[in-house]
């Protein structure tokens, strides 16, 4: 697996990230006060079980209804402090969802390209401490690919992968996993609002950071390690 013993990740994002985790940044054994309910969640637990030999320090960094630029604005006080060895990014539903939900108020819309250059200042603010950065895609939940919600996301999650290319970064595409899910189960067993994940949602996104950070779910612990 690539987090070695003693290494830091900071799950950096909005509500998917955050789920009730201490604000404004959580760690922990307790769900309310330390790491919340997400996917980071999860994550956590699965090192700890499998990988007991690692004391590997896992910080949720999301806060419910963020947009990029609120991320940005917080960066310095959330994330670098911490010096990881790993970041992931998980940003751009509210920068899409406010245009949406509150089109009048343009003033808190953030478009492609502010959402591109914020989103490269994160990189190019820990690229060079970092082992690795992930960057994780909005989605939206919606089967139809038509919807003009979707349709709009797709832009941000392509705006991510070009970026991921640019920094050579891990580019991690939660809608194609989600698309995958639904050829089996409709999207509200996993979300009613197409958006905030349950504990199965939850699940499926913290298997899919896991896979592209090399976990392995038979791991024997070594007590040489």
């Amino acid at each position: 697996m690539l987090l070695a013993h003693n290494d830091c990740i900071v799950f950096a994002g909005d509500s998917v990230t955050d789920m009730g985790s201490q604000t404004p940044v959580g760690e922990g054994l307790f769900e309310n006060l330390g790491s919340g309910k997400s996917y980071v969640r999860q994550v956590e637990s699965l090192l700890a079980a499998v990988y007991p030999e690692r004391e590997i320090r896992v910080v949720n960094a999301g806060i419910s209804g963020n947009t990029s630029r609120d991320l940005l604005a917080r960066w310095e006080r959330d994330v670098l402090p911490y010096h990881p060895q790993w970041v992931s990014i998980c940003i751009g539903i509210n920068d899409v969802w406010r245009q949406f939900d509150c089109p009048a108020q343009k003033e808190w819309h953030v478009l492609p390209e502010e959402y591109r250059e914020n989103v490269e200042k994160m990189i190019l603010s820990v690229k060079s401490m970092a082992k690795g950065i992930l960057l994780i895609t909005p989605y939206y939940m919606e089967p139809c690919k038509q919807d003009a919600l979707r349709v709009r996301m797709a832009e941000y999650a392509d705006i991510l992968r070009e970026l991921a290319e640019k920094h050579g970064c891990t580019f991690i595409d939660l809608q194609a996993a989600f698309d995958a899910y639904f050829q089996y189960r409709h999207s509200s067993y996993i979300a009613w609002d197409r958006i905030h994940p349950n504990y199965v949602g939850a699940t499926l996104i913290a298997r899919l950071v896991l896979s592209h950070l090399g976990f392995d779910y038979n791991h024997v612990p070594d007590k040489g390690e």
